[in-house]
């Protein structure tokens, strides 16, 4: 059985209507934000992690500053303690 993925051509007509973008910059644009949205809360915690500390945060602030982050999130992830943010980067 084949899976349909939802077609979200109305999205797409209305960015290409409010903004400069082309139909398939908006297209991409789309794409890319539903992809940041199903991100897993274990993948959001990883990249965060990577994106930080290659801005040259330390540990500490980093697990802090995630932790900030996480209940912004589009689905809101259940609280998870410092302890659990650094077990999902680190096993």
């Amino acid at each position: 059985m084949l899976e349909r993925r939802p077609s979200h051509d109305d999205l797409i007509d209305h960015l290409v209507r409010s903004t400069a973008l082309q139909r398939g910059e908006a297209a991409r644009v789309v794409l890319d934000v539903l992809a940041y949205f199903d991100e897993s809360t274990e993948e959001f915690v990883r990249r965060r992690h990577r994106e930080l500390q290659s801005g040259g945060s330390v540990n500490a602030e980093i697990f802090e500053r995630i932790a900030g982050e996480l209940p912004h999130r589009a689905v809101a992830p259940p609280e998870l303690s410092l302890r659990q943010l650094r077990r999902i980067v680190y096993g």
